[in-house]
């Protein structure tokens, strides 16, 4: 028997079950993704794209406790590398996703940067990358908003690496942790994204493993993802190609991964995510029962 990660906290999220937007009708109900995720065997959930699940923190709370779920993060994106013409509007979004994550008892925060390029039409948005003063803006208005989420809200921002944003490769990742205060700006690390863009989790949660205050558990299929970078494919089309695939199939091997963050001895929540935008109704919940076996036969 594989030794018992004790300090992971297994769980799901929308994205699962194929929701990335608030209101699609390609997605399934938010009431069949709460039964289905309970029913699959997950104990946390994330909140999703703001507006997906009731944001009334009252019938939230009810939805989520008479199904035995609880929260662990809500998710924000931001764009704060273009510098303080975009911070009110920013926090004007962080703060109503803020309130309902303390609402519902969460602790955490998930900050992802913007998108280069559409995730739906492949448009190029910007330049794939930052200038010098681009860089200065995203690392100090990052620590500006750890900060503000912190003291009005009691929350741990952490921040999230994800394919066609400029926080993506190894580089970038580490050249952002370097730029940033490490009492206020924490990484979620999803082992998907990472791995699409080249990175290797288990070293970085070996090099930076203070910093690493999250994960997000994903596969990638290489040859899908071999073609996709090959033919420079965007995330979006990518994903309906399959590039994101059902543990253990993919890599990078998740098994490595939770036994080097087990090893950090801090306790860490790892949310499973598996992009499948859009998806047949009926495909996530297999998915979805086979992945968490599969994860209590990892140990957790």
């Amino acid at each position: 028997m594989p030794a018992a990660l004790d300090r992971i906290r297994v769980g799901s999220a929308p994205d699962s079950w194929g929701v990335w937007f608030p209101d699609d009708p390609q997605q399934v109900p938010w009431d069949r993704f709460l039964d289905e995720v309970a029913e699959a065997g997950y104990e946390w959930i994330e909140l999703g794209p703001h507006g997906y699940l009731p944001t009334d923190p009252a019938r939230l709370t009810d939805e989520v406790v008479r199904r035995d779920l609880k929260v662990s993060a809500g998710t924000v994106f931001t764009g704060l590398h273009r510098g303080p013409s975009v911070w009110e509007s920013t926090w004007e979004h962080v703060r109503q996703v803020a309130a309902l994550t303390r609402a519902m008892g969460a602790r955490h925060l998930v900050v992802i940067p913007s998108f280069w390029r559409d995730d739906r039409t492949a448009r190029i948005l910007e330049p794939p990358e930052l200038t010098a003063e681009q860089w200065a803006h995203l690392t100090r208005g990052t620590e500006r908003l750890a900060h503000r989420v912190r003291e009005t809200y009691g929350l741990d921002i952490v921040v999230h690496p994800h394919a066609d944003t400029h926080l993506d490769t190894e580089t970038h990742v580490e050249h952002f942790l370097d730029a940033t205060d490490s009492d206020l700006v924490n990484l979620c690390l999803d082992t998907g994204h990472y791995a699409y863009c080249g990175g290797d989790s288990v070293k970085l949660i070996q090099t930076y493993g203070e910093r690493i205050g999250y994960l997000h558990l994903k596969q990638v299929d290489p040859e899908i993802l071999a073609d996709v970078v090959n033919n420079g494919i965007a995330f979006g089309p990518a994903v309906q190609r399959g590039v994101m695939c059902e543990p253990p199939s993919g890599v990078p091997a998740l098994e490595p991964v939770l036994t080097a963050a087990q090893a950090l001895g801090v306790e860490l929540f790892a949310i499973v995510e598996q992009d499948m935008y859009p998806c047949a109704p009926d495909r996530p919940l297999p998915i979805a029962q086979r992945t968490r076996r599969f994860l209590r036969s990892c140990g957790a």
